[in-house]
């Protein structure tokens, strides 16, 4: 298990868009179709990341809360499913349905371009978009890990959802999430 940090896209990059097949219905979905009216959490995952199952819990909580509010979640996989199968979309399918099928959608990004245009170099990477979709947070849920004993509280993006919610400042020293890489073709 390597830890890769994300890149920390920059603060005001407008999200890029993007249309996927999403594996929960089948069907193929925009950002701007998936978007909430306060903004949207986009997030890379994968099945099988020891980091991102660490906090699901918290992942989900955050998605059915914030969606009451008006901020979506989306969920992407990007990973090359040749080498890593259990990364497959009718695997990501199964997978939400164990999970309950918290986030507005789980996508795949079979050409990893997506990925790219998002700078996203690890699982998870959290992106949080305003309503506008330009970027007010980008970072770690919080600080737990696999590796550490640091209580999971999903802290990091919740002040951010807040803040945004609120129509406050988000604090700008934003700390990169830490994750098992993206599996690059």
């Amino acid at each position: 298990m390597t830890a890769t940090p994300s890149n920390m896209m920059p603060l005001g990059t407008v999200a890029p868009e993007f249309t996927l097949l999403d594996s929960i219905s089948g069907e193929r979905k925009s950002l701007s179709s998936l978007k909430g009216k306060q903004g949207a959490v986009v997030m890379f995952i994968c099945n099988h990341c020891p980091y991102v199952i660490h906090i699901k819990e918290q992942l989900c909580d955050i998605a059915k809360s914030y969606a009451k509010q008006g901020i979506t979640t989306i969920a992407i996989s990007a990973n090359d499913i040749e080498n890593y199968p259990q990364d497959a979309p009718d695997k990501m399918k199964i997978l939400m349905a164990e999970w309950g099928n918290p986030f507005a959608a789980y996508c795949y990004d079979q050409t990893q371009e997506v990925a790219k245009a998002y700078l996203a170099a690890c699982t998870p990477d959290i992106y949080l978009f305003d309503k506008d979709l330009a970027c007010v947070y980008r970072g770690r849920l919080d600080a737990a890990t696999p590796k550490n004993d640091v209580p999971l509280t999903g802290r990091d993006l919740r002040n951010a959802l807040d803040g945004l919610l609120a129509g406050g400042a988000i604090l700008e020293e934003q700390i990169p999430s830490i994750g098992c890489n993206i599996k690059w073709k």
